[in-house]
């Protein structure tokens, strides 16, 4: 651990936030009367202590909360639970399948070919995850208190596209405003598209901002379905971002995020984080 991250350790959650957030941003924290998103995810952060976030933001616990609400067919099969790699008997796992820390973000390996796969790299990842605690990142506290494990999920694709697109619905007191589609991923070159629930184009970041006036795409057939469960899934909290994915006509369910890029969203321009902004209502602002 170097010495900056230890002093950084020593200081208060606010006082980490405004500074990490003046870096990011370039502009000051605003938490006295925060009208931003990103300002609003920090309040969040400090303020909004709901100890069931724990159980949601863990990557394991949460399947069983979904389970129970959705049903199991919403949920990756998890194929095996571990506290270290080296309890993992590798033999046991199919020939394709997914590792990931249940306490962090990132901490993830995907093995296409156990024939072809670099486990002794897989092992220095996941183990160098398994020792960071993601709290000291963005200070989001929900991740301060999960156990560190890691879980096997079965490799997910659709047979079409050979891919797997992820769909992230930003709620807001339980109602989906608008989605976020990641396309792009396996390539190594994700692009990030918003649309509002009638599958018109949000010109939230930079690259929606550049396509043509008249770009249109065709509403996907389960978008409808995956508004339905995302606005299940998030009644009762200020905002969380649901995300989801769709391979061979079925929806899985994929996390829940509290706070999105950790309240440090530099993609969106001043309308659109003052729009986003206005659909989270703290404490005072609810009419």
């Amino acid at each position: 651990m170097n010495i900056k991250h230890s002093i950084s350790k020593i200081l208060p959650d606010s006082v980490y936030l405004k500074i990490k957030f003046k870096r990011i941003m370039g502009r000051p924290l605003n938490l006295k009367n925060p009208k931003f998103f990103n300002d609003k995810l920090q309040w969040l952060k400090l303020h909004d202590h709901n100890p069931v976030y724990i159980s949601l933001v863990d990557k394991f616990e949460v399947k069983k909360i979904i389970a129970d609400m959705l049903g199991n067919e919403y949920i990756i099969p998890t194929l095996g639970v571990w506290n270290s790699f080296d309890e993992i008997d590798f033999n046991q796992l199919p020939d394709r399948f997914v590792l990931k820390c249940t306490h962090d973000s990132g901490g993830v390996v995907i093995c296409k070919n156990k024939n072809k796969f670099d486990f002794t790299k897989a092992g220095e990842k996941i183990n160098e995850h398994l020792k960071h605690n993601y709290y000291w990142t963005g200070r989001e506290w929900p991740y301060k208190h999960i156990p560190h494990k890691i879980i096997a999920e079965q490799y997910m694709e659709d047979e079409k596209t050979g891919s797997l697109d992820d769909y992230k619905l930003f709620c807001f007191d339980g109602v989906v405003d608008n989605i976020m589609v990641v396309r792009g991923r396996a390539n190594g070159k994700p692009k990030y598209y918003h649309f509002d629930k009638d599958w018109n184009l949000c010109r939230f970041n930079r690259l929606t901002r550049a396509l043509p006036l008249d770009f249109c795409e065709e509403k996907p057939p389960f978008i409808d379905r995956m508004i339905e469960i995302a606005e299940i899934i998030s009644k009762g909290f200020p905002h969380v971002r649901i995300d989801l994915y769709e391979a061979n006509g079925c929806i899985y369910f994929g996390e829940f995020t509290l706070y999105n890029q950790s309240g440090w969203e530099t993609g969106f321009d001043e309308y659109s984080d003052s729009y986003l902004g206005s659909l989270i209502h703290l404490p005072g602002e609810r009419e």
